[in-house]
């Protein structure tokens, strides 16, 4: 068994709590869902948030989807100019049998343009437009 890294990323459209909440727990739930990740597997979460971002620990997301006895930390993203606003970024480190082209990266809403060839389009997302 290997230790993949596998990431993703999403944005929120104000600073607030139930939104970094909700967008970091469908965020978790994708990565999930399509690289069929148990709770037991991951080594660990490291989340980061733009400076704009401080209603609330995206680690508490985690929390709640019943990640408890995952180490979980949290931390600001660069100040870079330019840089997408409002944006959630995670990297978990997981122990599976995938190799490394078969892990699926998750980027949702308005993160897609960081990594297009990662993008998962959502129901009902109007972000492209």
């Amino acid at each position: 068994m290997s230790v993949r890294g596998v990431r993703g990323a999403t944005t929120v459209a104000q600073n607030d709590r139930e939104a970094i909440l909700g967008a970091t727990r469908e965020l978790l739930e994708k990565l999930v869902l399509l690289n069929g990740i148990g709770a037991e597997d991951v080594a660990s979460a490291w989340f980061t948030m733009t400076e704009d971002l401080d209603a609330e620990f995206p680690a508490f997301a985690a929390r709640d989807f019943g990640w408890t006895e995952v180490p979980l930390m949290c931390g600001r993203e660069l100040p870079v100019p330019g840089a997408l606003a409002r944006c959630i970024r995670v990297i978990l480190t997981w122990n599976t049998d995938k190799t490394q082209a078969q892990v699926r990266h998750v980027f949702l809403r308005g993160a897609r343009a960081l990594r297009p060839e990662w993008a998962v389009d959502l129901p009902g997302d109007r972000s492209r437009t």
